[in-house]
């Protein structure tokens, strides 16, 4: 038999695929050293370690950094100019509701801002800035700091002179005729921004509004293209060259979240050229064309102020503060306590050992992989620490979470990782909770597979019957969560338990008996290989399912030799934004059958327990994390409002990437998208 097999010559031409996807990648990488934002460049520059830059005169003044109960609406002036500063504060003194103003100045003068003439401005910090990045540089800063962390909407402005504009045929106007437009249709009167504010309050997808004539499209990306393209590799997004519409000379109303969302482009000063009166091809010009396409990724409309629907509902004081947005429909995250050491995990796999110990160890598989995903605010917490569990559920609170679904662990009587839920109640937090059992093998490589078994699932040695003992002091408590007033029980993989009918019957029986009322019990839509079953096959005995991406999801799997990838990896790279496309395109169908409660992932990438062999979603990002969300809670909105859930892979799978916790990468840009998407 000749020594070159098939199976030797696939493997030999997969591995001349990746060197040929290495050495494209770094030709393209050469090119892209041409501009500051280069790919390349930028992956030299970066440190997954660092937090969010801004200047750090900022941050010798906190004071300057804290809005204490900020207002729904934030005002970023951008100031160049100083002589026309005070157009734009009469112009200002139209909005009818309270604001921020946070105003930025480049101008080395020191502007000043004459706050008597704005009653309703609440806040004002006036901050300096280099002149570098034009007026995108220092937004970016901005949300880098999070001083837009809560704004609902917010109004972009600056001192615009544009001189350049009289050269140009294919402009009309002088640069203060342009000035002036964006001011009068953007503010104009009272009556003008109350217009505004009530289509953006009574229509959920309009995004961003600009003056007439400045949403253009593709015959306009000049030379940002090449720009933009690098900057959206920083969020595993390809751009559509034909289908750009951004808000040309960047004045606008958009919504927070558009903006909150640019933290996780990982902007630093490094990005910007320096300052030499360009007019094209410049990262501030591209990220002025991305603002279009992000408000477009995030599932939001972009339009022209006189095309805006006519509303006269008084739907403006919604943004009065105070007023709050309302949810349209409760979000429940499944929740890993495996933060914490415990007896079991010593054993296996040394003293002090926890879920961290894999994070921090992955290693990036290919360029610009996010390895290490590097917590956040709340670090390489310990469950054991009260304070911890109370800033996760105030932090999921604040961005309208329901509760969380705690993974709980049980085996033949035996409870495994039940600190954390059991000192949650034994707490005052009054965040509800539920739980959905873990009934699978815990296993050396984490998968529940039957390789490598560490505790097993032995329902002959203790029956499945007497769980229901076991978790009925939760399901007693005040805070646990309901569905039609009955309590979430979920399992995982109900078919591995023999004559589960049976079983669930005498769950239901045991909780009535016990005061616990009438049991709300789903399955998890899992694959067969994890014991899922049917949806139909369970009618009668379950009281629905709960959907858990990437189970059960639209699988696409990517080439990736052009990513730059470690010759070492063996694994799968699958598309994040084809499972996205194929969730949203099915949402209402899903919504529509009886029982069903769709789910969403920040994403799946378990190369912190796998390495080389991992499974990864490549193109996840918080915009298409945000359209994805948002169209569920669209769809729901047929549904009895008790009805209307989504379950949520999860708020902290650190090592399988699935986190909505703050990460020094995205900051807290995963719980912005998902508020703004719930949010009416």
């Amino acid at each position: 038999m000749s020594r070159y097999t098939w199976a030797g010559a696939r493997r030999r031409a997969r591995r001349y695929r990746v060197r040929l996807g290495q050495w494209i990648a770094g030709a393209r990488g050469l090119r892209a050293e041409r501009f500051p934002a280069g790919f390349e460049n930028w992956l030299e520059r970066y440190n997954p370690r660092q937090p969010a830059y801004y200047p750090d005169a900022w941050r010798a003044t906190p004071e300057m950094l804290a809005t204490p109960q900020p207002c729904p609406l934030a005002v970023v002036m951008h100031v160049h100019f100083p002589d026309l500063v005070d157009e734009l504060v009469e112009h200002l003194r139209a909005i009818p509701v309270p604001f921020d103003l946070i105003v930025t100045d480049s101008s080395g003068t020191g502007a000043t801002v004459d706050t008597s003439r704005l009653p309703n401005a609440r806040s004002v910090k006036i901050l300096a800035v280099p002149n570098h990045g034009r007026d995108i540089g220092p937004l970016a800063w901005v949300v880098n700091a999070g001083l837009l962390d809560d704004a609902e909407i917010v109004l972009k402005v600056h001192t615009k002179r544009s001189p350049w504009r009289e050269s140009h045929t294919e402009f009309s106007g002088s640069g203060e005729a342009w000035r002036t437009g964006f001011l009068d249709e953007l503010l104009g009167s009272p009556e003008n921004v109350e217009s505004i504010l009530s289509a953006f309050a009574e229509h959920r997808t309009l995004g961003a509004v600009t003056s007439s004539g400045n949403l253009l499209g593709p015959e306009f990306w000049g030379g940002d293209e090449a720009i933009a393209r690098a900057l959206l590799r920083r969020l595993e997004l390809r751009s559509n060259s034909s289908g750009l519409r951004f808000p040309a000379g960047s004045m606008y109303w958009i919504r927070g979240f558009v903006l909150q969302g640019l933290r996780s482009l990982a902007l630093t000063r490094e990005d910007f050229e320096v300052e030499a009166g360009q007019i094209d091809g410049t990262t501030a010009h591209a990220v002025e064309r991305l603002i279009g396409i992000l408000t477009e990724e995030a599932g939001f409309d972009l339009a022209e102020r006189p095309s805006l629907p006519h509303v006269s509902s008084g739907a403006w004081k919604r943004f009065e503060s105070g007023a709050g947005p309302q949810p349209l429909c409760r979000v429940v995250p499944f929740y890993l306590p495996q933060f914490h050491a415990f007896e079991l995990n010593d054993r296996w796999w040394g003293r002090g050992f926890t879920e961290w110990t894999n994070v921090a160890a992955a290693r990036p598989a290919f360029r610009g992989h996010r390895q290490p995903l590097i917590p956040g605010e709340l670090g390489f917490y310990d469950l054991a620490r009260d304070e911890v569990r109370s800033r996760q559920t105030e932090l999921a609170a604040e961005h309208g979470i329901a509760g969380f679904m705690y993974y709980y662990y049980w085996f033949a009587g035996r409870r495994v990782m039940n600190d954390p839920i059991e000192a949650h109640v034994a707490s005052e937090d009054s965040f509800p909770f539920c739980i959905m059992w873990a009934n699978e093998n815990w296993t050396r490589r984490w998968d529940g597979r039957d390789d490598d078994v560490i505790v097993a699932q032995h329902y002959d040695e203790v029956p499945a019957t007497e769980f229901i003992d076991d978790v009925l002091p939760l399901l007693k408590d005040p805070r646990y969560l309901r569905i039609h007033g009955r309590a979430v029980l979920a399992v995982y993989r109900i078919a591995q338990i023999d004559g589960y009918e049976a079983v669930v019957e005498s769950w239901r029986e045991r909780a009535r008996s016990e005061g616990v009322g009438e049991l709300h019990l789903l399955g998890v839509d899992v694959g067969e290989v994890f014991d899922g079953v049917d949806r139909t096959t369970t009618d009668g005995v379950l009281d629905g399912h709960l959907a858990f991406p990437p189970h059960n999801h639209h699988w696409e799997w990517l080439p990736w030799e052009d990513l730059g990838v470690d010759e070492r990896f063996k694994g799968h790279v699958l598309g994040y934004h084809a499972m996205a496309e194929n969730a949203i395109a099915s949402a209402e169908r899903m919504a529509a059958e009886a029982g069903y409660y769709p789910g969403a992932m920040v994403t799946f990438d378990n190369t912190a327990r796998r390495q080389w062999t991992a499974d990864l979603w490549w193109g996840s990002n918080p915009y298409t994390f945000r359209r994805w969300i948002a169209a569920l809670a669209a769809a729901l909105q047929d549904r009895p409002e008790s009805d209307r859930v989504i379950f949520l892979n999860a708020w902290n799978e650190w090592a399988e990437s699935a986190v909505l916790e703050p990460t020094t990468r995205f900051g807290r840009t995963y719980l912005q998208a998902l508020r703004s998407a719930i949010s009416r």
